[in-house]
């Protein structure tokens, strides 16, 4: 390992190459502690031809790379294992003027989500994806993991806003394709296949993303619905706003939690409801009489445009409550909507028979029917468990990763959800793209 360190130091210069403990244990641990290893070196180059000089070292000793940028993620793909090399991209920091007439922006793979934001505002335009870890979360891991977030319902994923990339393969070669084209009919889109691939195909370095307006008026509102299936009830009707921006649910638990550890009084009584929606509008103008109207009917309603900044608060503070009561199992699933109270009533099923014990936290995205269901107190069941929720996903028509990725954590996995021959055609692209297992070795697909 002191030879391949050397040989890195060669291309990224020595005070990028980090092989003290202290350096190094930030890169070796997830964010919720739950994925620990130790790499022989964290190494921090600056270009794609300083990628490709380290991914070529790395193939000549024979040890695996795992690219990093935030370390946000859930499912272990961003940690080192088996004595990986951590190759971090937090140094990708540029971001180029904004394109006002094609809507568009070149930022580097270690941009964070609100960097970019604050960016592309500082023009009169915006990005679309944004979730609670926008101050640490970074270009490159949501292109890699195919983010979603809240606003998917009006803007749909990372994979939508990506115009085109640049990245290094696991030879060293590097993919330049950073125009922006809309139209475009040259063959299978390779930019697209290298989202969602979580690192395992190349090495992201810079993107090419869309920008959509900057809705400068807003409005939310909380509502209390009697159960999951009410709250389901009233996507139709707010599908018809046309300044839908998100459409939030947070069970009666999780709501609760989040306002303690903000130390807020609930905006509504958590035991008032089985569940509560929230609702954010976005316009040129101000939405809150749509809304309002919209919800003049219902019950239970926080009153409309008040709060938002609290509302949001208590989303996006729902996982740090959740990881400041221990280390939860957490599984992020979606099925279509229809089946979201199916899926609740077979977990909390299962905790009364296998951990009765145990403390379940639900939110997630209402539209997309993505849950984040988390187990706090699982225990010896926690294997269990996860089998249960998987398993009732898949068998419901669901996924069992909406938006964090497989990882590690769920690569063993992947063929009961997609099938074997989808997995064979996998590792054929795997296969012929990185031969010798070098990038992100064991995330996606488990190593044969």
């Amino acid at each position: 390992m002191s030879s391949l360190a050397a040989a890195l130091r060669e291309v990224v210069g020595k005070d990028h190459v980090l092989t003290d403990p202290d350096m190094k244990s930030g890169y070796e641990i997830d964010w919720l502690r739950q994925y620990i290893d130790d790499t022989p070196c964290v190494v921090r180059p600056h270009t794609a031809e300083e990628v490709a000089g380290v991914l070529r070292a790395c193939a000549a000793a024979g040890v695996g790379v795992v690219p990093q940028g935030g370390n946000t993620g859930l499912v272990g793909g961003s940690t080192p294992r088996d004595g990986a090399v951590v190759l971090s991209m937090q140094r990708f920091t540029e971001l180029g003027d904004v394109d006002v007439r094609s809507m568009q922006v070149t930022a580097g793979a270690g941009v964070t989500i609100e960097q970019l934001q604050l960016h592309a505002r500082a023009a009169g335009l915006d990005f679309a994806v944004d979730w609670g870890a926008r101050t640490t979360a970074t270009v490159g891991g949501a292109v890699n993991t195919n983010a979603g977030g809240s606003r998917v319902v009006r803007f749909g994923t990372m994979r939508a806003q990506v115009m085109g990339l640049q990245a290094v393969l696991a030879d060293g070669s590097i993919i330049t394709q950073l125009g922006g084209l809309p139209k475009e009919t040259a063959g299978p889109s390779l930019v697209q296949l290298l989202v969602g691939s979580e690192g395992t195909l190349a090495v992201v370095t810079a993107v090419r993303l869309r920008l959509v307006p900057w809705y400068q008026h807003t409005a939310a509102a909380l509502v209390a619905c009697d159960s999951l299936m009410h709250a389901v009830g009233l996507l139709p009707a707010l599908r018809r706003l046309p300044n839908l921006d998100a459409v939030e649910v947070l069970l009666p638990e999780a709501l609760k939690i989040a306002c303690k550890h903000l130390g807020v009084t609930p905006p509504l009584d958590p035991a008032s409801a089985g569940a509560f929606v929230m609702i954010d509008c976005a316009a040129h103008r101000d939405p809150t009489d749509e809304l309002a109207e919209l919800l003049s009917s219902y019950t239970g309603v926080l009153a409309v445009g008040a709060q938002r900044d609290q509302l949001y608060a208590i989303r996006d503070h729902v996982t740090i409550a959740i990881g400041a009561l221990g280390k939860p199992l957490k599984l992020d699933v979606a099925v279509p909507v229809l089946h979201l109270d199916r899926l609740v009533r077979a977990v909390r099923a299962g905790l009364r028979e296998l951990a009765p014990r145990a403390q379940l936290v639900v939110f997630g995205h209402l539209a997309e029917g993505n849950l984040h269901v988390n187990v706090l107190g699982a225990g010896d069941a926690e294997g269990a468990l996860k089998e249960l929720v998987l398993t009732t996903a898949i068998e419901l028509g669901g996924t069992i990763s909406a938006e964090h990725g497989i990882g590690v954590a769920k690569a063993e996995w992947l063929e009961r959800l997609k099938g074997p021959a989808h997995v064979a055609a996998l590792r054929a692209i795997k296969g012929a793209l990185d031969p010798g297992g070098l990038l992100n070795p064991g995330v996606l697909l488990p190593v044969e």
